[in-house]
């Protein structure tokens, strides 16, 4: 076996600078020298094997176990889940549906400050809460590009949008795993969720609508923006407290959806924006049927995916559950039994885990079929033909996650990532101005706010317990920072690049979107500052 060490330098200062140098020199090609993501991702794959073996004295046959997992989990479960939700997509478009949601959409208001209000705040955050892992980004992105938007912009509008919503993907699992890992009450933790992030979300559509035309169009959409915010953030704060995460991005998202058709009704802005400056074409009028009809493919793509993540859904798949032998869980050779995490008495436990049935992307899938068996103008060359284009559209997002992914595992397994989260432990006092720090971090190295919570949550408990700061607020800044970090998160950049054709170009969305998060950031950390000396420990 072999044991990890935080400090393999006798410095934990420099230990953590040289563990950090594989995720910096990642940035630096991305934003500096403009490399690709594929050919930034191989060069910290590179760094990051030599990190590991030197100074952290990782094993070779740990470091590629390590970096298996990392492949194999970018296949599956992501890249399964992000290939089929963009299938649903290109399938809608094929079929004609999608220029009838775009006509829809067109119909409450061809203003683009009101649409990216609807699609990326509203329809992102129903769509965070159904699926996560990145399929509201790739579908509210590829939305907007077909509605007149650049493709920067829209997946970096895409992006912030999913600042509201992140921190409760996929039924609210962030949360849970948080209060899990963390040894927290999760009714607890959820109602700190709203003391920490909620400020943010009701921000979040006034920065939206200001990226696009500044204080003019602050000015002129206030009351639908407002509308918005204040609708969104009211019942998810309520469903927090007394429902708890399960729904706290599905009932806001459709709340905030009906308060767009309901303001628009009675309530036009002063002119029309649009980010072409060119003038809008006159909406086709759709009837209601056929509206209905249009949207169906998200609708079930929820409906589907809803039933795949309730509880006795997963308990199916549980040990234990009639469904359980469909599961292969397969142990990671050069990890399992192998490492000791630092500290620890008992090697890790790496397992891949294979559920053909339970998978989030089977769910998705069988949304596909039953989009395409009920779509009459769809023939079964063209569903075969859509999944081709798809593959061939995607597989550069998915070479970038694999090789994030296999940077994450050899840093986690190496003991770099404990290395860093322990350095920044060591401020003391001054530790929660750093706590959403460190789940910023958790999620631009994992793509994740679950893997982020399953890092981190546990050292932020430690260390609030040792400066006597409560341990719920900060797991919340955990997980809150980590909402903030999927807007430059390698894997979310990669989806909405993928999303919107500029796979190869991941930077140039990174630079337009970077700016948003470091100040989101920076704002979090100071009000998590600020709580720490009020609220009782």
């Amino acid at each position: 076996m072999w044991e990890q060490s935080i400090a393999p330098t006798g410095q934990l200062w420099l230990s953590a600078l040289i563990a950090a140098i594989p995720i910096l020199a990642f940035l630096l090609c991305l934003t500096v020298f403009r490399m690709t993501g594929v050919t930034a991702g191989i060069v910290a794959v590179v760094l990051q094997v030599i990190v590991a073996l030197w100074p952290f004295g990782m094993p070779a046959a740990s470091i590629a176990g390590a970096g298996l997992l990392g492949v194999l989990t970018a296949i599956w479960p992501i890249a399964y889940i992000i290939v089929m939700a963009v299938w649903l997509y290109r399938l809608a478009v094929a079929s004609g549906r999608f220029d009838i949601i775009r006509a829809s959409i067109s119909g409450v208001s061809p203003d683009q400050r009101i649409q990216v209000l609807l699609i990326t705040f509203a329809f992102g955050a129903f769509l965070e809460g159904a699926a996560g892992f990145g399929v509201p980004i790739a579908i509210c992105a590829a939305l907007l590009v077909q509605l007149g938007f650049g493709p920067v912009k829209a997946a970096m509008l895409s992006l912030v949008a999913n600042v509201a919503a992140g921190a409760y993907g996929a039924i609210g699992i962030p949360v849970i795993v948080g209060a899990q890992v963390g040894d927290v009450d999760l009714a607890d933790l959820s109602v700190f969720m709203i003391v920490v992030l909620q400020l943010l979300a009701l921000v979040v559509p006034f920065v939206l609508v200001a990226i696009l035309d500044g204080r003019r169009g602050l000015r002129e959409t206030w009351p639908m923006t407002l509308a918005v915010s204040l609708g969104y953030s009211i019942v998810q704060a309520g469903v927090l407290v007394f429902l708890g995460p399960e729904l706290a991005d599905i009932l806001p998202g459709l709340t905030a959806m009906v308060v767009v058709f309901a303001v628009g009704r009675v309530w036009k802005p002063s002119h029309i924006y649009r980010e072409d400056g060119g003038v809008a074409a006159e909406p086709e009028r759709q009837g209601f049927r056929d509206v209905v009809v249009a949207w169906s493919p998200f609708y079930i793509l929820t409906a589907v995916v809803f039933a795949w993540s309730v509880p006795w859904s997963k308990a199916l798949f549980a040990e234990g559950g009639a469904l359980s032998g469909t599961v292969l869980s397969v142990p990671i050779p050069g990890i399992t039994g192998v490492v000791v995490p630092a500290g620890a008495e008992e090697a890790s436990s790496a397992v891949w885990t294979f559920s053909p049935i339970g998978a989030t992307g089977t769910a998705i899938l069988l949304a596909v079929l039953i989009t395409f068996f009920t779509t009459p103008q769809l023939s079964r060359t063209q569903l075969l033909e859509e999944l081709e284009a798809t593959v061939r559209m995607l597989w550069k997002p998915i070479a970038l996650i694999a090789l994030v992914l296999v940077v994450a595992n050899v840093a986690n397994y190496s003991g770099g990532s404990a290395s860093i989260g322990n350095a920044l432990a060591a401020v003391g006092v001054l530790f929660p101005l750093l706590s959403p720090v460190i789940g910023w971090f958790g999620v631009f190295v994992t793509g994740s706010v679950v893997n982020n919570n399953t890092l981190f949550a546990a050292l932020q408990h430690i260390t609030a317990d040792g400066i006597g700061v409560d341990p719920t607020l900060l797991v919340a800044a955990n997980t809150a920072g980590g909402a903030v970090a999927k807007i430059v998160s390698p894997q979310s950049i990669a989806i909405a690049a993928g999303s919107v054709g500029l796979s190869g170009r991941e930077g140039e969305i990174l630079r337009t979107s970077i700016g948003y998060s470091l100040a989101m950031l920076g704002g979090m950390c100071v009000w998590v500052m600020l709580l720490s000396l009020v609220v009782p420990a």
